[in-house]
Formats: C-alpha cells, structure tokens, sequence
C-alpha cells in the first residue's frame, strides 16, 4: 500500500498584530527554541514593552508568518548602524515542514536591502539550512556564550 503523499502547508506572510503577541511569546518561552537560538526568553511584560517599541519603529520591517492560517512565528529586519539584520523565530509545532524556509523567502520580496546579515549559532544546523537555502553565504564566525555555555555565531550574509 502506497502511503498517501504530503501536503506542503501554506506559508503566508502578513503585517504583526496586537492579538498575535500571545503567540509569540509563547513561541519564545519554548525552552529548546532558546537553545536554538540561543538567545534567553522575556518575560511577559519585557516582552510586550519589546514588541511595542518595535511595532512602533518604522525602520522595522516585521511579519507574522502564518502555516496554514496559525501564527507560526515571526520574521524581522533592522539596521544596527550601517548594517541591515534579518531574525526570525518559528514555534516548535512548525519546525521541519519548510515554514521558515518559505517564509524567509516570502519575506526576501519585500525587504529588499542587500547586503542583509544573519546571525546564527553553528549548532542551529535548520537554521543555516533556511539560510543557505535562501541564498545566504557564511561570511564571518565568532565565540559566543549563550545561555547553555559557549559555542560559535556564524554571521550570514546575503548579497543580491
């Protein structure tokens, strides 16, 4: 018997609302979504003022990425200086279907700087997947010590 074949979801970009952040923060309390990213969870009120002051900012490009309709994360760009960054966050429920991998290049359509950075930690291998799948090069590394102990960021760079 033939198994039936997988449906890809629907990955689908829009404009962050206010009735998303739940989602959101829930997303980034997921204790093995902080060891991927290696970047420490808020709090609920550090995270609402966060996201407040950057829905606020217009030099913040920002999407909810939708999976078949939910809120499946997140997907930013910001400058630092004279440097554009890209971040994105994917709850747990959605890793390993292509969601982030889609929406990243949804979201290349719309921010269109270049050069555009990356960071990522060299354990986060789905993570430099999604990147290089999107046709982000490595382009410098450096020692970091995330909340489990040190590691290595690898900064990402995208072109053109």
């Amino acid at each position: 018997m033939n198994p039936l074949p997988t449906v890809p979801p629907v990955v689908s970009l829009r404009e962050v609302r206010a009735d998303d952040l739940p989602a959101l923060f829930e997303h980034q309390c997921d204790p093995e979504g902080v060891r991927m990213a290696a970047f420490p969870s808020r709090d609920r009120e550090a995270f609402m003022a966060h996201w407040g002051k950057i829905m606020a900012n217009p030099g913040c490009a920002i999407r909810a990425i939708l999976c078949d309709g939910r809120i499946a994360g997140h997907i930013a760009a910001w400058s630092d200086g004279a440097d554009r960054y890209l971040g994105y966050w994917i709850g747990r429920e959605f890793w390993g279907r292509g969601v982030a991998s889609a929406g990243l290049a949804q979201f290349l359509h719309y921010e269109t700087t270049r050069p555009l950075m990356a960071h990522v930690v060299k354990h986060n291998g789905a993570s430099i997947r999604v990147l290089q799948k999107n046709g982000f090069i490595l382009a410098d590394t450096s020692p970091v010590d995330p909340p489990e102990g040190a590691g290595e960021e690898l900064t990402f760079k995208l072109l053109a």
